[in-house]
């Protein structure tokens, strides 16, 4: 919804139309459209973080490590872990959320256009046109599913600054296999430009890391985040994996002191926890399969999922009136603007069930009237 604005207020007038970003917060029975984790910190990592945040709250009067330095090489050993990789906390940036990072990407490198193939995460074109940055929607296949060859052609004739990629893409689910991702940087870097790689949920994929292609390719960039897999978006901890001029770059345009005390130790206490946290990974990718297998027995339709959510189509109404049933019946999912589409995050198998259950109740109201 566009918002008015008084003529006394002197905002920009290419933000006069834009629409903040957001997802409905309403009441509901199963919150299933903001791609959470549903599986809450274990009672161990609770008391973990609140002895290690007691810890610190007798330094609050002083400013925290503006560095993050112990965070940053905790995120590199965990990188190095899950890809075999040896980066260092130089190779490695953190910030409140993987946002905060798209926007010192934007403010660091801009100064041409830059291309994203739509439909994919909308902070990347909204975060564009807030730091003035020309945006370019590139084209995916009919079906939504990403196209290497249509992707490269679009870079080679624009030749932008910057080029996004979402693997695991949102709201599609489909992930970009290392080899295309290569062949794509190939062409970025021929024409000058970086290419950023948005992770974001790259722990429910079998698709090996783009970090793995960062030593031969110094234009590419790795955006990940610890909200997802990791269980901790209430904390709001995002990072890059790139070649350390990068990291130099980001200490340019970073606020002073931008990450707390608070969520640098909370994050590093995660990040010591990560085999528990990551367990939880394997459950959510089995339910994603039995989720999209009703789906398809409802006679729906899916895009392939490589992430925690899923994509459906095929319902026979519009998606508003859909999603507008299926809150009255105490499910919230996501209408992500794709006519025909909806959006579905996996939850626990209480809730998945429930999802199913009110989603065939909908189904046979609808083919009965």
């Amino acid at each position: 919804m566009t918002m008015e604005w008084p003529d006394w207020l002197p905002l920009r007038t290419d933000l006069q139309s834009l629409s903040p970003y957001g997802a409905p917060q309403v009441p509901s029975q199963a919150a299933m459209n903001t791609n959470e984790n549903p599986f809450p910190p274990s009672p161990q990592l609770q008391a973990a973080i609140a002895q290690k945040l007691a810890q610190v709250s007798s330094t609050l009067n002083r400013y925290p490590d503006r560095d993050a330095i112990a965070l940053r090489k905790s995120l590199a050993n965990f990188i190095n872990e899950l890809s075999k990789t040896s980066f260092d906390n130089n190779s490695v940036w953190a910030a409140n959320g993987s946002n905060e990072i798209i926007q010192s990407i934007f403010l660091a490198f801009s100064g041409g256009s830059a291309l994203g193939f739509t439909p994919s995460y909308s902070m990347h074109p909204l975060i564009s046109k807030v730091t003035s940055v020309q945006w370019e929607d590139g084209a995916r296949n009919s079906d939504l599913t990403f196209n290497i060859d249509l992707a490269i052609a679009q870079v080679k004739e624009l030749k932008p600054r910057l080029t996004f990629i979402t693997t695991p893409n949102n709201p599609t689910g489909d992930a970009i296999s290392i080899g295309n991702i290569e062949r794509l940087a190939t062409a970025v870097s021929s024409n000058g430009g970086l290419l950023i790689v948005d992770e974001a949920y790259a722990e429910f994929s079998q698709e090996l890391s783009a970090v793995t292609l960062i030593d031969s390719n110094p234009h590419l960039i790795v955006i990940r985040t610890m909200s997802k897999a990791f269980a901790f978006a209430g904390a709001r901890v995002g990072y890059l994996v790139a070649h350390p001029k990068v990291i130099d770059a980001m200490t340019l345009v970073r606020l002073p002191y931008h990450l707390s005390a608070l969520t640098q130790s909370a994050a590093v206490v995660a990040l010591e926890f990560r085999k528990e946290l990551l367990a939880t990974v394997a459950i959510l990718v089995s339910e994603r399969e039995r989720v999209i297998t009703t789906l398809h027995s409802f006679g729906l339709s899916t895009i392939p999922s490589s992430a925690n959510f899923v994509l459906f189509s095929g319902f026979g109404q519009s998606a508003p009136q859909l999603w507008q049933a299926m809150l009255d019946k105490g499910i919230l999912i996501r209408d992500v603007g794709l006519s025909g589409y909806l959006r579905v995050t996996i939850g626990n198998v209480a809730e998945n069930d429930l999802f199913l259950e009110k989603l065939q109740e909908i189904q046979n109201e609808t083919s009965q009237s």
